[in-house]
């Protein structure tokens, strides 16, 4: 097995924190979890007591400073037990990110604190039922009245909708504009005119609360406003990267762990007076599957430090994305189908692995998104190149 090096002897002794807090505190709960399709507040509570939430944020700000590998700790150690109903990822990675880099210091100073200690959740409202990757077609509005923005529209498939205290909210500010139209606000789960719609039920990722947002003239202070008037584009497009590495470390942790629930299960399991493993098709199987998982893993790791430089460009990180989700998805399809029949069965995890891994390919820009992106910047430069001489016919 090839080792990974990104992490020190700290970085272990906090993972160690996390499996018991996860073991403690959310294993023997989450199935309860996907059944009432939501997790209770006084879990977030706990894991910003725990030191789970936020990890990076700078000690001025309530933070212990700490480098952005303690935060893929705590994604990759959720995504290994396959518990997606705590929405850790959207509020460490995404909200508290865009606070972090575009707020205003009051904001920061209003917000980190209270997202760290887990009193306040983070969400991120920029899809629409008209918009999802193409972000340049939202329709929610604002509109300047005086020193405040009035917002209507709609939002939709919001994780963490429904438990939601701060919401980074994607608005039009200029319908004319195109992206230099968008704007960001910081828009409070309180604001009169906010509601919440239906939690909405999926194929999987049950535990994880995902919402319809109805905003009727919300009124926002401008002191709310997330970086200037009509940058919000250019400001969602330079977190693109860091978004998609964050479900390409996801993807490669569960895959990982798949292949560990198949190798162990298929080693207990007899059929035809011998163990599943035996056969030579599960060996070849897993043996793909696991060298995949390692090619995917030095990857992801590479895309993590050229991240943690400042050097991942959003092209390397579509193509992480985009490999990775697309082995996670074949991962937990063939290694069910060693599973057999108890593959199929929701109380093994390998079930809940397959209906949770879909979204993959969709979250985060779609697979044929990140096609379209890899394969322009591919021929970006043929206009630069001078055209070959065609010999004469003769």
């Amino acid at each position: 097995m090839i080792p990974r090096t990104l992490f020190s002897p700290e970085h272990e002794i906090f993972r160690s924190t996390v499996q018991r807090f996860i073991a403690q505190e959310i294993a023997p709960f989450h199935a309860q979890w996907e059944e009432d399709g939501i997790v209770p507040r006084e879990l977030w509570r706990k894991a910003g007591a725990a030191g789970l939430l936020c990890c990076s944020v700078p000690e001025e700000y309530g933070g212990s400073g700490a480098d952005y590998l303690y935060d893929v700790v705590v994604f990759e150690e959720m995504a290994r037990g396959g518990f997606t109903g705590p929405g850790f990822m959207i509020h460490t990675d995404l909200v508290s990110t865009y606070i972090r880099s575009f707020g205003t210091e009051a904001q920061k100073q209003h917000w980190l604190p209270r997202m760290i200690a887990g009193v306040a959740i983070g969400s991120l409202g920029m899809t629409e039922p008209h918009a999802g990757s193409d972000l340049k077609n939202i329709r929610t509005r604002a509109v300047r009245d005086g020193d405040d923005f009035v917002i209507s529209g709609q939002k939709v498939f919001i994780s963490n909708g429904q438990l939601c205290d701060v919401l980074v909210l994607a608005t039009k500010t200029d319908s004319t504009a195109g992206a230099k139209g968008i704007t960001l606000f910081l828009v409070e789960g309180d604001r009169p005119g906010f509601e919440r719609g239906r939690n909405l039920s999926k194929l999987g990722m049950k535990a994880q609360d995902t919402s319809e947002l109805f905003f009727d003239n919300v009124r926002v202070p401008a002191t709310n406003m997330l970086g200037e008037e009509g940058q919000g584009f250019g400001l969602m497009m330079t977190k693109l990267a860091q978004e998609r590495l964050a479900q390409a470390i996801r993807s490669a942790a569960v895959t990982e762990a798949v292949i560990e629930w198949t190798v162990e299960y298929t080693a207990q399991r007899e059929a035809f007076g011998q163990t599943i493993a035996d056969f030579q098709n599960t060996q070849f199987k897993l043996a793909e599957l696991k060298t995949e998982s390692v090619a995917g893993r030095i990857m992801t790791d590479r895309c993590i430090e050229l991240f943690m430089r400042g050097e991942l460009d959003a092209i390397d990180a579509a193509m992480a994305k985009m490999f990775l989700s697309n082995l996670h998805c074949k991962t937990v399809d063939e290694c069910l189908q060693l599973f057999g029949g108890w593959g199929y069965m929701w109380e093994y995890p390998i079930a809940r692995a397959y209906a949770d891994a879909r979204v993959v390919k969709i979250a985060g820009g779609s697979i044929e998104i990140m096609k379209y992106l890899i394969g322009r910047d591919l021929f970006k430069n043929l206009k630069k190149l001078p055209k070959p001489k065609l010999a004469a016919a003769r």
